[in-house]
């Protein structure tokens, strides 16, 4: 069994058993502007020798049980209401299956597959805000933290379209800030989650290798990405990130048809909260 191999069979292990909160590191080699012994993590009394030296490894860790059950079935809830339309929450982006919500799964939670950018939404928001998560935050981003996309995803069973498949991915393709390793996801699983039922998969090791084009493929839970505040926009044209900058731009226009100019980095300012500290470049 090859190393990747094995370290993919570990983390499947992981997943196999309760719920967790999963920080893993955006994938892409930059250049860190806080020089230090460990790279993808700052001194912190938090996390042992162990667990930071495992996480420059493979760019993830796993804490067990980080999140009540209690509070997982809050925002469960919250989501119910939300996919049943008993609220409506500005700027939030309620994204369904296709092949589903032209059956008779409309309209409930089966035929969404996605909250995003739920920053508006005070009672999903709170799990960004958790200070259990926030301290294991803190050793990747600093103090200074933004929290700057979230997301609810949701995984009805497939209708045969294959529509809820979701290809492999670098989260850094849609980031337009750097340093890379200062950005980072805190993952929470809502169930139980196995390799039968979709569970969430990383590679290994790559958050260390260059970005890698994306492009999308030819078919017919709940987390929050932070970034330290110390974070600074970059220009993506000419490189692999200018066709998702062209793609948020129109989506942009047509979401706000009144706003002017609406820049890449505007669409990210608008979405970012502070979280912690002090908010400064992003």
């Amino acid at each position: 069994m090859s190393r990747a191999s094995e370290r993919l069979r570990l983390l499947i292990g992981h997943l196999d058993r309760s719920p967790a909160v999963l920080a893993a590191a955006t994938a892409a080699q930059t250049l860190s502007l806080y020089p230090q012994k460990l790279r993808y993590t700052m001194d912190n009394d938090l996390l042992t020798s162990e667990e930071r030296l495992f996480y420059e490894q493979n760019g993830f860790f796993v804490v067990k049980n980080l999140v009540s059950d209690e509070y997982i079935d809050l925002l469960r809830r919250r989501f119910e209401h939300i996919c049943q339309e008993e609220v409506n929450i500005p700027g939030l982006m309620v994204m369904r299956d296709i092949a589903i919500s032209k059956s008779e799964f409309v309209p409930d939670q089966r035929a969404v597959s996605k909250l995003q950018d739920f920053q508006e939404d005070p009672d999903l928001f709170q799990y960004c805000t958790l200070p259990q998560i926030l301290k294991y935050v803190e050793c990747f981003t600093g103090p200074n933290i933004m929290a700057m996309h979230t997301m609810l995803i949701n995984k009805p069973p497939d209708a045969g379209k294959k529509t809820s498949r979701h290809p492999m991915h670098q989260d850094l393709h849609y980031f337009p800030f750097r340093p890379a390793d200062r950005i980072v996801c805190a993952w929470t699983a809502m169930e139980p989650v196995n390799r039968q039922n979709g569970c969430l998969v990383v590679l290994p090791g790559t958050h260390t290798g260059t970005l890698k084009e994306h492009d999308y493929p030819e078919w017919e839970a709940i987390s929050c990405h932070y970034a330290s505040s110390d974070c600074y926009y970059i220009d993506v044209k000419g490189t692999t990130q200018e066709n998702i900058e062209n793609e948020v731009k129109e989506l942009a226009a047509k979401k706000y048809p009144t706003a002017i100019n609406i820049t890449f980095q505007d669409t990210w300012a608008f979405r970012g909260r502070l979280v912690q500290g002090e908010r400064h470049t992003l």
